[in-house]
């Protein structure tokens, strides 16, 4: 009896990690050194004021991760793509070009504070690990396997929970965090800008052409796998996966910020620290207050959130730019099969190395392209819902009910943030 239930126990195990994949890697990224960077400051500077924010946005990005997704799974074409099927051209190719520029400077941002905190933790020159980071990624990309690279990412979700963590090594005031959580009392002058880069590097728009894209490498990656519009048969079982998949990879990013926010809440602003600069700052601030453990487990998840995440923003850039341009695209696809698409890559990078040699202060850079992340969304995600919402693309799987009100709500709150920034500002 025991043998036959831990046999079953190993079998339910196996198979709910086989329904995560895209949407875990997708959430996990999510939490890169950009909203590291935003999530600190957030906490550093309102304390546990703007707790609310990670549980609103919660089934804002699951709507929007799952309109993605099931795009890329119904017709087995990325978004650009899709976008350039039904939408004219100037319109495709602008959101492509905010796409790429975001990303680059999501990228350098990440590449730079990753090289800073590696100096702070290891010694040495922070430009040497800036390349290493940059080059390591580049490597991986272009020479590892699909399937092997997206089980190395899945993995590299783990370094997420250095920050679970650091919130056990603090002291929280969880009373206080619940009721800011219930009535939140805030300046509004002074929040909306945290507000909208909260909200920018929550639901980004990277995140939306990378996770779209993973479903298409998995149609390619299995040949009993086809595009549901020409394989309807497969729908139930591929959109139930599809579901789990993003409940349980957007909870992650979700539980792993508010673990951030409330750790900085609980050490920063409780001792005045409420004016976080650069990534050194926000990982040397913790070492006093809350022991060098602390910092270390800080500094482990900068580094390794960003590894997971440069592919995730080279990646996409990719995907979008080549997808709408017709090329070859895919990461299981060799470098000299798809020399546009990794050419992309290898531009992304190269651009965002040169972040780090202009001087930009990287943890201003971070929480600035999570704004930038948070303004061009809302173009992005009006195209994305249209695209859903085309029987042409999508057929008898186009979105409605919970799924499209949800989705548009999600485009419509990204919107008000935005303007609310720029009328305060």
């Amino acid at each position: 009896m025991t043998k036959t239930f831990s046999l079953h126990r190993r079998v339910r195990s196996v198979a709910l990690r086989n329904q995560l994949g895209p949407g875990l890697i997708t959430g996990a990224a999510d939490d890169d050194p950009s909203g590291i960077a935003t999530y600190s400051q957030a906490g550093a500077q309102a304390g546990y004021g703007l707790v609310w924010t990670l549980v609103l946005t919660y089934p804002l990005m699951v709507a929007i991760q799952l309109v993605s997704a099931r795009i890329g799974r119904v017709t087995g074409c990325g978004l650009a793509k899709n976008m350039a099927d039904i939408l004219p051209r100037p319109a495709v190719m602008a959101i492509v070009a905010l796409l790429f520029a975001a990303n680059t400077i999501n990228l350098g941002a990440d590449l730079a504070a990753m090289g800073s905190v590696g100096a702070l933790a290891l010694g040495g020159n922070e430009h040497v690990y800036t390349i290493g980071f940059a080059a390591l990624s580049l490597i991986l990309q272009m020479f590892i396997p699909y399937r092997r690279y997206a089980n190395f990412l899945k993995w590299l979700t783990l370094v997420l929970f250095a920050y679970v963590g650091v919130l056990f090594l603090v002291k929280v005031d969880w009373f206080d965090a619940l009721q800011q959580l219930v009535m939140p009392q805030l300046d509004w002058s002074r929040s909306a800008t945290t507000i909208v880069a909260i909200f920018g590097t929550t639901i980004s728009p990277y995140l939306f052409f990378w996770q779209s894209a993973q479903e298409v490498e998995e149609i390619d990656a299995e040949a009993r796998k086809k595009a549901l519009i020409a394989a309807p048969h497969q729908a139930k079982g591929a959109l139930a996966r599809i579901k789990i998949d993003t409940f349980a990879g957007m909870a992650v990013s979700n539980f792993i910020a508010l673990a951030i926010m409330l750790s900085t809440a609980a050490t920063l602003h409780a001792k005045g620290h409420t004016n976080i600069q650069t990534a050194t700052d926000a990982a040397k601030a913790l070492e006093p207050i809350a022991g060098h453990f602390a910092f270390a487990l800080f500094s482990l998840g900068i580094i390794g959130t960003g590894l997971l995440a440069i592919p995730v923003l080279a990646g996409s850039a990719a995907y979008a730019v080549g997808e709408a341009n017709g090329w070859k695209c895919g990461l299981d696809h060799k470098p000299w099969e798809a020399v546009g698409f990794y050419g992309v890559i290898a531009a992304a990078c190269g651009l965002g190395l040169g972040i780090d040699y202009c001087g930009f202060d990287p943890m201003s850079a971070l929480f600035w392209s999570a704004v930038i992340n948070g303004v061009i969304a809302v173009p992005i995600m009006i195209a994305l819902m249209v695209v859903a919402s085309d029987r042409r693309q999508m057929g008898r799987f186009v979105i409605s009910g919970a799924l499209a009100v949800f989705g548009w709500v999600s485009a419509a709150v990204m919107a008000a943030a935005t303007v609310v920034m720029f009328v305060l500002a």
